[in-house]
């Protein structure tokens, strides 16, 4: 059993997905005693699987899984967390835009009793060293104050890639996600706080890295589609929810 597995969804980041891996691999090392790199080729065209290939062969501890064709980060994040083995679960995106030494704060969260502990860009204490273009960030708030209307009142930002799961209930979670793209974080924290578990929301220093995959237009669009999906199913006709059996002493913080 490994004490962490990470999980790295990635669509064509052959130029950096090496970087990542041992950027992961080496600040992990300082926290936890075991761990896996799980990278998700997302249907890449650029080689991005030979990279991660290379490194695998090179002996580190990171394995491949892949997708003949591009369907999405959601699925994607699905795949690599079913593959999972780890105590925990850790989730990140490629370009590292939350640095990986933001894991200790992480830790921290799911130390005192938290369930998953998401990083956050909005959050008292956050610091954003490098900004979105404006039009981003403006479509960004504006869809995590729509999510906060509906289905997750107080989570102030729910797509920063990166977020620590406790192994058994990242994997019961995703196993019940359907959503393919990049409102699988709204799902699948939807459903947590649906299962009664406990979600801490901790300010990170974040930074945008250039060569974002996500297309304002037609993400936005897709995006908000899937959150009247998930509202649909999760609130009009809420499907029974996957049960999660708490260690001893366990009590998860709301």
């Amino acid at each position: 059993m490994f004490t962490l597995s990470v999980v790295i969804p990635a669509f064509n980041e052959a130029r950096r997905i090496a970087g990542t891996v041992r950027d992961v691999l080496s600040e992990v090392d300082r926290w936890c005693h075991r761990c896996e790199v799980l990278v998700v080729d997302d249907g890449s065209t650029d080689g991005t699987a030979a990279v991660v290939s290379r490194l695998s062969r090179d002996g580190l501890p990171v394995r491949l899984l892949r997708h003949d064709r591009n369907r999405g980060k959601g699925a994607a994040l699905r795949a690599g967390v079913a593959e999972s083995r780890g105590a925990l679960v850790l989730l990140t995106d490629a370009d590292l835009a939350t640095p990986v030494a933001e894991i200790g704060r992480l830790l921290g969260r799911i130390a005192d009793g938290a369930d998953i502990a998401i990083a956050s860009r909005a959050a008292p204490g956050a610091r954003i060293l490098a900004h979105q273009a404006p039009l981003r960030e403006m479509s960004g708030r504006a869809f995590n104050r729509l999510v906060q209307m509906t289905l997750l009142p107080g989570i102030q930002d729910t797509q920063c890639g990166f977020k620590l799961f406790r192994g058994p209930e990242a994997r019961a979670l995703f196993a019940e996600c359907i959503v393919d793209g990049y409102a699988a974080d709204v799902e699948v924290l939807s459903l947590a706080r649906r299962a009664g578990l406990g979600i801490a929301e901790v300010p990170v220093v974040w930074s945008h890295v250039q060569g974002s995959k996500v297309r304002l237009f037609t993400d936005g669009v897709r995006m908000g589609a899937e959150l009247a999906d998930i509202w649909r199913r999760h609130t009009l006709q809420p499907a029974p929810l996957p049960q999660f059996t708490m260690a001893p002493g366990h009590a998860a913080t709301r």
